[in-house]
């Protein structure tokens, strides 16, 4: 594992099927290409976490959500792509889009775009969404820092972005895009 400031390089580790850790807006998280079930399965399988749940995917702009924003009515993906105080990831309905090991055993996939000035760069760089899911093992605290990362996971995972932790309270909130209710606070 290694620290890498370069989002060119995290970029090619994500096509090549690899885990990189990223600061998100208030925890470090984990990422990878949400289309390669390999470097999927393998988060799940560093974080103890069932396939089943299913993950959050983050993008850095608006283009990155496409697919997405062409299956919702415009009033509804206006929230997909508004900004928001508190970071919001939007439970999505999505049947084709997103594949089976990314939204576990759910008709829906969690999506946000986010404001953190890393994640759109890593994203950006990447070209598309990538997985967002907190860097922890299940049942222990999201790591706050890089070094905390590579307390939990070593050389489990192939980098770790250099970059800052935003300034978030907490992770993002939990919304369905449809009826506005909140799963997680």
């Amino acid at each position: 594992m290694r620290l890498i400031t370069s989002v060119t390089e995290l970029a090619d580790i994500l096509h090549q099927g690899g885990v990189v850790a990223y600061p998100t807006e208030a925890v470090w998280g984990l990422g990878c290409d949400p289309f390669n079930a390999a470097a999927v399965r393998r988060i799940l399988t560093l974080k103890s976490r069932p396939e089943s749940k299913g993950l959050i995917l983050v993008a850095g702009a608006q283009e990155e959500l496409q697919p997405w924003l062409d299956i919702l009515a415009p009033e509804v993906a206006e929230r997909l792509i508004s900004r928001n105080d508190t970071p919001t990831s939007w439970v999505v309905p999505d049947t084709q889009i997103t594949p089976s090991w990314v939204k576990g055993d759910h008709q829906s996939v969690a999506i946000r775009l986010s404001q953190h000035e890393p994640v759109k760069q890593l994203c950006n760089a990447f070209g598309g969404v990538i997985v967002s899911t907190s860097a922890n093992p299940a049942g222990l605290d999201p790591a706050l820092s890089a070094d905390a990362v590579a307390a939990y996971f070593g050389d489990n995972i192939d980098a770790i972005f250099d970059a800052p932790l935003g300034e978030a309270s907490k992770p993002s909130q939990v919304r369905d895009i449809l009826t506005d209710k909140l799963f997680r606070d």
